[in-house]
């Protein structure tokens, strides 16, 4: 489980071309532009999960105790507030356009002027996706400017975990550095106002790492090289800020592998660097740990385990080197993490003498995961972690040793009792959002990578953590019977079954006995009719979809249902059931439980690879067809015809939720825009007039996904994030 994040976004396809480094022109900082503000006051939280995805970097602040950074693949950064001893998120401002920039690739803090802080952002750096922006902030975040760089970064690409990225200069603090994948190494004299590129010794190959650690070691900066051919240097360093060459003598055999992260002994003078044969955090099987006296030039193998032997039960033992950090207090101490050990799992290992000894701290470590229970995926207890590519050591306290895993981030403060340290960061990529009108919860959620959830309260972890029997790793449709709210279903991606149904609402599953053998490759989105009697199972656009009379003891071919569309109950009538196929545009209706459908509305748009077919509660046939590129449609007689709802141009999904006194209709909730902002949206009137209920600070890049109103408390919307977990509203 949880082998491949990259399963839960977009699957990356291709690498962008290589740029050259020496022609990227100045590019400017502006101020972060403004939107359209809110008209109605609501405060935003969010619904408690805990971590939930990767954390790709941790930078304590090395001149103020209790000041520390995070950095998230998809999710945005993080402040450590200490007095609160919770995470402040910092980029929650960046908006629908800028979703791009909600991946964090590198982070950056100014020992001299602990006020400042610099991120630079970038998810993806692929054809399709937009270019990178550095954000700088004098006020630890409070408010940020931001400069728009004429090159894309990749923070949830692979090498995501590499780093830092990005560094103050030692000798100047207005001059920073930033390492690209594509296109080099780039500078600033300003303090991230405006970025040049500069001559580096290597060029960029395809693989889309290029720079991936810069280290600051005395007055020298030195930067790591992931675009080796396996022969010539990978670890380059700079004395005076305008030259850099290959550091000499490094040690045979790295030459073919990644330099993932370095930490410098100041009080030492020795530079530790860790490696691995891929960038990870998938893919590596081999890498090592090698110490550089900076004075003499003399390099040290220092690894404490080997890579490639053999585990208890004689599987392979193969991992790399991921994370690495010193004591600032005491000479010689640090800390080195393995990375992709599947077979032994990964461990930090800690040494007192640089490197020479080491101690493995899994081997004697005490979990309590009772704030965040899904960490026990199911079972009875947390393993150690995996893809352990983010570790620090707390300068003014060398007992505080934190390292991130694919899921939240473990600290200590005295080598052995562990726990969560993850308070206040949510990065669950969330897909679907059901808020049932009864029973003690009131939302439901299904997420990439952390399966189903039933929020029994909001504000703390899910106490019964992931939907068991089975556990799934990614959640692809979740469905209540409307007419029977304890009745609900669950599809995903999971290793004993890929689907199962609740009487409970939500609290204990029961797999299905059987499930269409394409459920196995292509779980798609699923149903319950309005009573829960039958069962309707999407499967993609190559495989037909299916029916199921007896909770998924069997399961029938529906040949006339639109391949890959998504089933849609009547609330009302059992035996309507309804879908929309975008590639004709044609909207299918079934009046006899889902056996056969035929077209109805026909001519709709189509082509909208982001639609949603939305039925109101209570309200038999009342459909709503929210199409990305061409505004909300409206029904009132079973999808016979459509009208279009000329209050708003852009709608991405939609949902309901309890009605305003005094209303006759549910109040409406939509991700869209009315004017020119894409925003969230209340309508109390059937969409006749919409009040925008959130603000500029409240934003979370991309929210298209699923959005759902309360049925028991007016005001009170679910919104599903992409890497913000679930984020819940309510007027004050």
């Amino acid at each position: 489980m949880h082998a491949s994040r990259l399963s839960r976004r977009a699957v990356l396809a291709g690498t962008a071309a290589a740029a050259a480094a020496v022609s990227l022109p100045l590019t400017q900082g502006r101020a972060q532009a403004a939107a359209t503000p809110a008209q109605s006051n609501y405060r935003w939280r969010n619904a408690v999960q805990g971590g939930t995805g990767f954390i790709s970097g941790v930078l304590f602040h090395p001149s103020v105790k209790g000041l520390a950074y995070l950095r998230t693949d998809i999710g945005g950064a993080y402040r450590w507030d200490d007095r609160r001893d919770r995470w402040i998120p910092l980029t929650d401002h960046i908006g629908w356009d800028d979703w791009n920039l909600l991946g964090v690739e590198a982070m950056a803090v100014d020992p001299a002027h602990p006020d400042r802080v610099y991120l630079a952002l970038g998810t993806y750096a692929q054809s399709w996706a937009g270019n990178g922006a550095v954000l700088r902030s004098e006020d630890r975040g409070a408010t940020w400017q931001r400069t728009d760089l004429t090159v894309k970064l990749g923070a949830n690409e692979d090498g995501r975990g590499c780093g830092e990225r990005l560094l103050v200069d030692p000798r100047d603090s207005d001059t920073l550095w930033l390492g690209t994948r594509h296109d080099g190494l780039l500078k600033s004299t300003d303090r991230g106002a405006s970025w040049q590129a500069v001559s580096f010794p290597a060029a960029p190959s395809a693989t889309g790492q290029g720079i991936t650690l810069l280290v600051a070691a005395g007055r020298s900066v030195y930067a790591g090289w992931g675009d080796s051919d396996g022969t010539s240097a990978n670890l380059y360093r700079t004395v005076d800020g305008a030259t850099w060459e290959a550091v000499p003598g490094q040690p045979a055999g790295t030459a073919a592998r990644v330099p993932v992260r370095a930490a410098y002994d100041r009080h030492t003078r020795e530079l530790y660097v860790t490696y691995a044969n891929a960038p990870g955090p998938n893919g590596q099987s081999d890498g090592s740990v090698h110490q550089l006296r900076v004075g003499t030039g003399k390099w040290r193998d220092v690894t404490p385990v080997k890579p490639g032997g053999t585990t208890a039960d004689g599987s392979a033992d193969s991992f790399g080197y991921g994370g690495v950090a010193v004591d600032a207090r005491r000479p010689g101490t640090l800390v080195v993490s393995t990375n992709n050990r599947w077979a032994d799992v990964d461990t930090v290992f800690r040494s007192t003498d640089g490197g020479r000894t080491w101690t493995s701290l899994k081997d004697r470590a005490v979990f309590d995961v009772s704030e965040t229970p899904y960490l026990n995926w199911g079972g009875d207890e947390p393993k150690f972690g995996w893809w352990i590519q983010a570790v620090a050591l707390d300068p003014y306290d060398s007992r505080h040793v934190v390292y991130g895993t694919g899921a939240t981030l473990y600290g200590t403060r005295d080598l052995k009792h562990w726990a969560p340290q993850i308070r206040g960061v949510e990065e669950a990529s969330v897909r679907q959002l059901i808020s049932p009108p009864t029973g003690t919860a009131h939302l439901l959620s299904g997420s990439g990578d952390i399966g189903v959830m039933y929020h029994e309260r909001l504000t703390a972890s899910p106490s019964r953590g992931m939907a068991s029997n089975p556990v799934f790793g990614t959640a692809t449709g979740l469905s209540l019977a409307a007419a029977k709210p304890s009745y609900v279903v669950r599809a995903g991606w999971g290793d004993h079954g890929n689907g199962a149904w609740s009487d409970d609402g939500g609290k204990t599953w029961t797999p299905f006995e059987a499930q269409p053998d394409v459920a196995k490759t292509a779980p798609g989105p699923i149903a319950a009719n309005a009573d829960g009697s039958v069962l309707l199972w999407s499967f993609g656009t190559s495989n037909p979809g299916h029916r199921s009379t007896d909770n998924g003891a069997t399961w029938s071919e529906v040949a006339s249902f639109p391949k890959g569309a998504v089933p849609v109950p009547d609330p009302v009538d059992p035996a309507r059931c309804y879908a929309f196929d975008t590639t004709s545009g044609t909207l299918f209706a079934s009046t006899d439980s889902g056996r056969t459908f035929t077209a109805r509305a026909t001519g709709l748009n189509s082509g909208d690879t982001e639609f949603q077919l939305a039925v109101t509660p209570g309200r038999s046939g009342h459909l709503w067809l929210s199409l990305k590129w061409n505004g909300l449609y409206r029904s009132t007689d079973g999808g016979a015809s459509f009208s279009k709802v000329a209050s708003c141009w852009a709608s991405y999904t939609l949902g309901f939720g309890k009605a305003a006194e005094g209303a006759p209709y549910p109040a409406v909730y939509m991700v869209g825009s009315t004017e020119t902002v894409t925003a969230v949206y209340r309508s109390d009137d059937e969409a006749k007039t919409w009040t925008r209920i959130n603000d500029d600070r409240h934003r979370w890049g991309w929210i298209g996904a699923a959005i759902a109103g309360d049925p028991r408390v007016h005001g009170r919307v679910y919104i599903a994030t992409n890497g913000r977990g679930v984020q819940y509203g309510e007027p004050v």
